[in-house]
């Protein structure tokens, strides 16, 4: 029986995991592959779950904007109602619960910064006063205009789309103050109008949690360097925490420091593999 290449990673993996007294997950977009959501790296992955703007031309970048909502609203509505509904109705994969399981076992608990706005650290069971969302997130909701400063959330919209022209079939959700269109509390591209307040507070509060920390240790999963906020900030808790680093990623997952460990795995199978080897806590 061949032994598997990564497994002196994965064991170092364990060891750092079992050393630690405090957890930071850094999650990217590729978090989310196990769990069956879209990846949206490239013109060619993004259209071909959405054609309609396949068809039209439209990247990612051109429909991810407050213009849109100004200019299309129920195209923008049409894009962002069918990611909500995805995100509710996508279970998060094993992966997110044996993160969690470490995390609680460590003196100085976790802490967790992602860059995805899909909510499922708080489905998987997170503290959502532990969690960090530096892009916002799909389920809250703030004033298009905006009017005012409120955040409220979005569970009382229930978006019907045709997926097929990617269309927002129903009305869009209104403020309660000013009566004019919502959007989603995301940061979009060119957006000076997003409400921030929500991840500002957000951030304190992880910030907080690391001045605690005196072996902290960042697990960093699905980020890559194009948008490179988690890796930034994976990378200052390492520097400025006395902290250490495992990164999982199939295409990226090179470190500087031979005390971290890179990863060239999915999120599920690395969290899998280091689990096994991981002794149990005193």
């Amino acid at each position: 029986m061949s032994v598997p290449s990564n497994l002196a990673a994965l064991q170092q993996a364990a060891d750092l995991v079992h050393q630690a007294d405090a957890l930071i997950v850094a999650a990217g977009a590729g978090m989310g592959v196990d769990s069956g959501l879209p990846d949206f790296r490239g013109n060619d992955g993004f259209w071909k779950v959405y054609p309609a703007l396949g068809r039209a031309g439209m990247a990612f970048s051109s429909v991810a904007t407050p213009y849109t909502f100004r200019s299309d609203p129920t195209l923008a509505w049409g894009f962002y109602g069918h990611r909500l509904q995805l995100y509710r109705d996508t279970p998060p994969h094993a992966g997110f619960a044996l993160l969690k399981a470490w995390g609680d076992a460590m003196d100085g608990g976790y802490g967790v910064f992602t860059s995805n706005v899909d909510g499922h650290f708080q489905r998987a069971g997170f503290d959502s006063q532990r969690i960090y969302e530096c892009h916002g997130s799909v389920h809250h909701l703030q004033c298009m205009q905006p009017c005012g400063p409120d955040i409220w959330s979005a569970d009382h919209f229930i978006p019907e789309v045709d997926t097929e022209a990617c269309r927002l079939l129903n009305e869009p959700p209104n403020c309660p103050h000013c009566d004019g269109m919502a959007r989603p509390n995301i940061l979009m591209f060119g957006d000076w109008g997003w409400n921030e307040r929500r991840a500002v507070l957000q951030e304190a509060r992880l910030h907080a949690l690391l001045q605690k920390a005196e072996r902290p240790l960042v697990i960093e999963l699905g980020a890559g360097s194009v948008i490179p906020s988690v890796r930034n900030f994976g990378q200052r808790v390492v520097m400025h925490h006395n902290g250490r680093m495992i990164r999982i990623n199939p295409r990226e997952p090179n470190v500087a420091n031979p005390l971290d460990v890179g990863l060239a795995m999915g999120a599920l199978a690395a969290l899998t593999g280091i689990a096994e080897l991981l002794p149990a806590r005193s």
